[in-house]
């Protein structure tokens, strides 16, 4: 007999960690924020994002070309972990895994809320089209746009 905490969605269910692998990859938006250089002002601790992105990432997908070799190639990439998701202070205040740690709820147009995987792209919420390859640029500071965990969201139309 199914209950009514059985029919909740796992993300509002389980915590990150008793989650299950799939359900872990799943939560993923494919934004690409997460891919994108950040600066941290030694003196204050700000954090400025880039649009200038890890040179693995698919700036048309969002998505990391070679996601389960990427350490070889990035050897700095982090390892997102349930434990990881309320720490990390870079990650982009629209990230699920953040969202969940932090006790709050996926929001309206994530893939997983509307069933669309093109969802986070049509909110503006993603890297498409606003990205740069690491590759193509010389210095990183002159692609600042924005600072993170301000309210805002550098990426949003």
């Amino acid at each position: 007999m199914e209950t009514k905490q059985d029919a909740l969605p796992f993300w509002k269910r389980k915590t990150l960690s008793q989650m299950s692998k799939p359900e872990w990859e799943s939560l993923c938006d494919g934004c690409g924020q997460c891919c994108l250089h950040k600066l941290e002002d030694a003196d204050t601790g700000a954090i400025a994002v880039t649009n200038v992105a890890c040179k693995l990432l698919d700036t048309e997908s969002c998505r990391c070309s070679s996601y389960s070799n990427r350490w070889k190639f990035v050897p700095d990439c982090e390892q997102l972990t349930p434990d990881k998701a309320g720490e990390l202070h870079w990650l982009p205040e629209s990230c699920a895994y953040r969202l969940l740690a932090e006790g709050e709820d996926l929001p309206d147009w994530h893939p997983l809320v509307t069933g669309d995987p093109n969802s986070v792209h049509d909110a503006g919420m993603s890297v498409r089209g606003q990205a740069v390859s690491e590759a193509d640029i010389e210095d990183l500071e002159d692609y600042v746009t924005g600072w993170l965990n301000a309210g805002n969201n550098p990426f949003a139309r």
